[in-house]
């Protein structure tokens, strides 16, 4: 009786902290004003990517997230993959996006590491050397849902990027709690891979589900609120903030 009392306390008051840090932690605060309208929001390089000219021999490989825009973003970010092959002097990037119109997934939209409408990018990983880059345009042309687009609990663009994540496991991708989305799934399947392909899920809707995996641990969502527990690189996987403990962000190099 005592333990659920305690955990009837505990719950309420780990949202109330997780949500007060993604307050504390919005990276578009310093914007002011001018990022309140989507028109006039920064939208100008992070200066977080490698100079590809530089690296034209070297394959390399980026994921990265930043709150979405409003005050959406402090429950939930979108997230962008970035990659060149050896021999190239740019990126391509893809995401998907709910305004685009029929065709959600799209192609160099904004920078590559661009802010998202005046919130500062963060990188999730990053992948260099061959191996890994021919296998991301197969797992981009494969995506079940190119003219869907729900926000919530999706498909979305998180749920663009789980999908990824599950065709090349090899990236390692481990998307954050507050990833809104990275755990949608029709009612028909279930049961899967976790978005790092290292493990299993089972989710109805993106609604109700619980992962366990190598890289995400163990972490159950409700209505869309993911909480967990990391235990690759020790942390607490909340909801609003995402992460609470280590950082996690794998820089891979092969040959």
């Amino acid at each position: 009786m005592r333990f659920s009392r305690r955990l009837a306390w505990a719950l309420p008051a780990l949202l109330v902290v997780s949500f007060g840090l993604s307050v504390a932690n919005d990276s578009r605060a310093e914007h002011g004003p001018a990022q309140r309208s989507w028109m006039t929001a920064p939208r100008h390089s992070a200066g977080v990517a490698p100079d590809p000219a530089q690296l034209d021999d070297t394959a390399i490989i980026q994921v990265y997230a930043a709150p979405t825009f409003g005050w959406r973003g402090l429950f939930a970010i979108h997230p962008w993959i970035i990659y060149k092959r050896s021999g190239e002097a740019d990126y391509t990037r893809y995401e998907v996006v709910g305004w685009a119109g029929d065709n959600v997934v799209q192609r160099d939209y904004a920078l590559p590491d661009g802010l998202w409408y005046g919130a500062q990018p963060q990188l999730l990983l990053e992948h260099r050397g061959e191996g890994v880059d021919a296998r991301i345009d197969a797992a981009i042309a494969s995506y079940p849902f190119p003219h869907e687009y729900r926000a919530y609990p999706g498909p979305n663009s998180n749920t663009f990027l789980a999908h990824i994540g599950r065709e090349v496991p090899a990236l390692g991708l481990d998307l954050p709690a507050n990833a809104i989305g990275k755990d949608y799934r029709p009612l028909s399947q279930p049961l899967g891979l976790t978005p790092s392909g290292s493990g299993l899920q089972l989710s109805l809707l993106g609604l109700l589900g619980l992962n366990v995996g190598l890289e995400e641990g163990v972490e159950i969502n409700l209505l869309g609120l993911n909480a967990g527990v990391d235990l690759n690189r020790p942390a607490l996987r909340l909801p609003f903030i995402g992460r609470l403990g280590m950082a996690d962000t794998p820089r891979m190099q092969t040959d």
